[in-house]
This record gives structure tokens, C-alpha cells and sequence, in this order.
């Protein structure tokens, strides 16, 4: 007997979440594994915000709070807006979210019915696309390289025989680490504003760049969903907490939809997040050996015979070209977690046009690992090309 499944479900694997699963088990047989495949912080939360959970627990009986959530962590936001980037935000436009995953799921289906089209670049965060495809959103990946520092450009929409109903950014961007010059931002904010396109800017690895400052697509436009979370930058991975500034026009139909989907976002890590505010000298110390670990790179990956890469702009990843290796990326990065003992990902998870050359290494570990990890990978690239 066949019971009915839907088709919704049809979706391709968030790989990187295979490669963890497959170093996991080699690790549970013993073996030593580098984990450089994910983009999470190996830092984890502050120690402000931990002792202040901490405290918390067993003195708060810890209910649901509205589906917004607390008052006091959306004007600590609305405050970092104004301290990091001048730009006043009312509070009632920020929206807290269990990570920004449901923020981006709340966003695509507030703002695009069924069968719209939603341009994603390609390489770009899977999700995006897997999240869009599940609703029945139609998603036009978009070739991007370096000459467009790997992102959406306004000569891109241009030239699309029909408008789309969306189109989603991210700077920095995942997997390749690149931003978009600020005068170009505001050239391609300013044409989905005019042209009525829902532009969505994913600003999750803000606080993370490397002599380029991040702008928020908030100074830009009014209508622009942004999206960010306390992953990254603040190191709170697991807690699944995230933020979303809301257009007026969105703010009550993402309301509702929060309200069902998910009630409100988790309590104890909302009163984690507004916390970790306090903790800068903490974050900058993290994003002080993300920028070391770069320099580590760039030195070292040219030395083991991988000197083909964008050098990243922000955010803690490089994207790697392996074509001259004779293999596609998932059976490089396979061998290199089997007989190198790294987990490293697939291009693929992220272009499926070119994906199949490229891979992507994380940063996002302490100084020693990402040293052993060169270390790892150039022993195993020596044995690979030798004659």
C-alpha cells in the first residue's frame, strides 16, 4: 500500500549537514576529525549571557512570550542599529524569530504567493532555494562570479524577460565570503524599490568583515525585509534565535503566520541574546581570530596546491576551486574527511551549475585547528599528486 506524500517535501539535502553526519560517525569509531564544514562558531555564547541563562533557570518559569518577542531584546536592536550603522529603527518593526530560518521562512511566505519567481544567486545558501521550492515558489538561480563579487547585480534583473517578484542578497555572502560595494547596494535597493521587487537582505554575518564595512539594506529602503541572527556573529548557534526588520506592509500577515507556525521564539534564548549585546569585547575577540585564521589561508592554501579561491570579504568561509584535481567536489571532500580526517563541503550544496569544482572551507575554529587543518589537507594533497 502507497499512502499519499507530498511533493513539498521533495527536497534536495542541505549537504553539509550529510558531511556532519558522516564525520560524526568516524569520530564515534575513534577517529580524529577536523571539523571546518559548518559554519558555526566554535566559540560558543558569551560568558555574559551564559551566566546570565544560568541564573535564569529554575527562578523564571520560562513561558511563551508574543509571537514578536520581548519588548526589551527589540529595542536593544533597534539601539545596535543606531549605534553600528546611524540608522533609527522603531522597534515595533523588528520581529524576534527562531533563528533566521524562521525568519526566512516567514518572509517567503508573506510576501510571494505560489508560482511567483525569486532570483537567488548561484553559489548561494542552499536553503534559500530548498526553503522557496517547498512553498511552490519558483526560484531563477543566477551564474554569479567574482566580476560581480559573487552577488546579484541590477544588470542581472535587467536583462530578465519578466520581472520577478523577489530577489534575495546576502553581504557577506555564504559560501564565498564577498559583499557588495556600498555604491552597488544602493544602485540594486534602490531598482527593486522602483520596480517593485521584494528584495530580502541576508545581513547574518554582519559584525564580520575585513576592511569592508557592511550596510544595512534598512538605510537603504523601507520595504526591504532584512534578516540577521545571533549564529553568527554573537555565537549562538544552537539556541535558535534571529531577528527580521519588517516593512509595514508584511509586519501583521508575519505576525499571524507566527503566531501558528511557531507561537513565539524560544524564551530563554531571547533573555541569551539581549545579553550577549553586553559581551563586545568577547565577539570582536572571536571575529579577531576569524581574521587571523584568514590570513592563515592565504598564505597557506597557495603553499598545498589550492591557490585558486576569492579571498573572502567577511563572514568565516573560503570557497575553493578543485577541478585540477581530476575529481567533482563531493568525492574530493570525501577522501579528504576518510583519509585526511577533515570534514570539509561540497561546492555543490551551494552551485548547482558549477559546484561540482569548488569547495568550501570554514574558519570559524580556533587558530591551532585551522593550522592542524592546513596541515591535514597538505599531507594528504602531497600523497595525491605524487607521481
Amino acid at each position: 500500500m502507497t499512502l499519499k506524500s507530498s511533493s513539498r517535501g521533495a527536497v534536495p539535502p542541505f549537504i553539509v549537514m550529510d558531511v556532519m553526519r558522516d564525520a560524526a560517525a568516524l569520530e564515534a569509531q575513534g577517529r580524529s576529525i577536523i571539523h571546518v564544514e559548518v559554519g558555526q562558531p566554535s566559540t560558543g555564547m558569551s560568558k555574559a549571557a551564559a551566566h546570565k541563562i544560568a541564573a535564569m533557570i529554575g527562578h523564571d518559569k520560562l513561558g511563551y512570550t508574543v509571537a514578536d518577542g520581548i519588548v526589551a531584546l527589540r529595542e536593544r536592536i533597534a539601539r545596535h542599529y543606531h549605534e553600528t550603522y546611524a540608522v533609527d529603527v522603531d522597534p515595533g518593526r523588528i520581529f524576534i524569530t527562531t533563528g533566521s530560518s524562521a525568519a526566512f521562512t516567514l518572509s517567503f511566505l508573506s510576501a510571494f504567493d505560489a508560482g511567483d519567481r525569486v532570483v537567488v544567486a548561484s553559489p548561494g545558501y542552499p536553503s534559500y532555494r530548498h526553503i522557496l521550492s517547498a512553498f511552490g515558489i519558483k526560484v531563477e538561480l543566477v551564474s554569479v562570479d567574482a566580476a560581480t563579487r559573487f552577488n546579484i547585480s541590477v544588470d542581472h534583473l535587467k536583462s530578465m524577460a519578466q520581472k520577478p517578484a523577489g530577489v534575495i542578497v546576502a553581504s557577506p555572502a555564504n559560501p564565498t565570503g564577498s559583499m557588495i560595494e556600498p555604491g552597488v547596494f544602493r544602485e540594486l535597493v534602490n531598482y527593486c524599490h522602483d520596480n517593485q521587487i521584494r528584495l530580502i537582505s541576508d545581513e547574518i554575518y554582519h559584525g564580520i568583515t575585513f576592511g569592508m564595512d557592511a550596510v544595512t539594506a534598512r538605510e537603504l529602503s523601507l520595504s526591504a525585509i532584512v534578516i540577521n541572527s545571533f549564529s553568527k556573529y554573537f555565537s549562538m548557534t544552537g539556541w535558535r534565535i534571529g531577528w527580521m526588520i519588517v516593512p509595514d506592509d508584511l509586519y501583521r500577515s508575519i505576525e499571524c503566520l507566527a503566531q501558528n507556525l511557531f507561537i513565539s521564539p524560544p524564551t530563554l534564548a531571547q533573555h541569551g541574546a539581549l545579553a550577549a549585546f553586553d559581551c563586545k569585547d568577547e565577539l570582536e575577540a572571536n571575529v579577531a581570530v576569524y581574521a587571523r585564521n584568514r590570513a592563515t589561508l592565504l598564505r597557506r592554501l597557495p603553499e598545498i596546491g589550492l591557490p585558486t579561491f576569492s579571498p573572502p570579504d567577511g563572514a568565516f568561509y573560503f570557497y575553493i576551486n578543485v577541478a585540477h584535481l581530476g575529481m567533482d567536489s563531493p568525492e574530493v571532500c570525501r577522501r579528504i574527511l576518510n583519509e585526511a580526517g577533515v570534514a570539509v563541503t561540497p561546492g555543490l550544496d551551494f552551485d548547482p551549475f558549477h559546484g561540482r569544482e569548488w569547495m568550501r572551507i570554514s574558519t570559524a575554529v580556533s587558530e591551532a585547528e585551522m593550522a592542524h587543518a592546513c596541515d591535514r589537507i597538505g599531507a594528504w594533497m602531497k600523497k595525491f599528486t605524487a607521481p
